[in-house]
């Protein structure tokens, strides 16, 4: 792990620790950047489906719905 000096927004820092459950500064600043990189992987995941979808390699069509509102598959 690098050492790095840097000036933090202190209220924007406390602001972010709540939500990531972090107590110090040193874990708000980690667990923030795992956070916007999980975010960016995930949405990108997002859009490679619905690229897939639209390409046809994806097929929602042969899901069909139960009476309880659940989706489920059919072979």
């Amino acid at each position: 792990m690098t050492e790095t000096l840097i000036d933090l927004d202190d209220e924007a820092l406390a602001e972010a620790a709540k939500p990531l459950g972090t107590s110090s500064k040193k874990d708000a600043v980690n667990a923030a950047l795992r956070e916007i990189t999980d975010r960016r992987r995930r949405a990108a995941a997002i859009a490679r489906m619905r690229e897939m979808v639209a390409e046809g390699e994806i097929d929602f069509s042969a899901t069909i719905e139960k009476g309880d509102g659940a989706q489920q598959a059919v072979a």
